[in-house]
């Protein structure tokens, strides 16, 4: 498995592009922005991307969509949960006061089918509700990408609308720290970890 990071948009998230090598296949996880990178990437290499998946529906981690469906004829999911906040990204961004000069509502396939894989391996949806009540992380081998719930040495923030310190508390020390150590972690945002890791080091275990 090959997983390749590009920051990109407004608060400079972390789009993953994760590959299988046998089969060619290819998903992108969360879509910050066009990444031209990502599609000449795709394109050099055969790929077939199956899938644009959200880990949540900020503004930060959606801005992309379209253009990166239609560059790389991939559907875009997000967990019913965080599907209204993603089609009405534009007028959310307009409460907040945020810029929306080209932005564009993203258009969706569908919420989250049950069935997910890149090539012979399953794709786990784990729920993990705080941060916004849709955010999920996704299982890949030993990959875990956790878009906001997790990150190198914090928790994502509860104080948006929506937002609840509780849920996510028990998604992180419940859930997510019911995985194995080795598991790898990649964030919505900056560095990349371990569960063994944050088990020992992250602000939540004071909580």
């Amino acid at each position: 498995m090959i997983i390749k990071t590009y920051v990109a948009g407004p608060v400079q998230a972390n789009n993953y592009l994760v590959v299988d090598e046998a089969s060619k296949e290819a998903l992108l996880i969360d879509c910050s922005d066009y990444v031209p990178e990502i599609v000449d990437y795709v394109k050099e290499n055969g790929l077939i991307v199956k899938y644009i998946l959200m880990t949540h529906g900020h503004f930060d981690h959606v801005l992309g969509i379209n253009r990166m469906k239609e560059a790389l004829g991939a559907k875009a999911y997000v967990h019913e949960g965080d599907r209204e906040q993603v089609v009405n990204t534009r007028e959310v961004m307009m409460m907040f006061g945020l810029p929306i000069d080209g932005v564009v509502n993203p258009v969706i396939d569908g919420t989250l089918p049950d069935d997910l894989t890149l090539g012979s391996q399953k794709i786990k949806i784990i729920e993990t509700p705080g941060h916004t009540p849709g955010g999920v992380c996704y299982l890949i081998g030993e990959n875990l990408f956790s878009g906001d719930t997790l990150f190198r040495g914090t928790i994502g923030r509860t104080d948006l609308p929506q937002g609840s310190f509780q849920e996510i508390k028990r998604s992180v020390k419940d859930i997510l720290f019911a995985l194995d150590d080795k598991i790898n972690v990649y964030p919505g945002h900056a560095e990349p970890s371990t569960i063994g890791i944050e088990k020992k080091f992250n602000d939540i275990v004071n909580y």
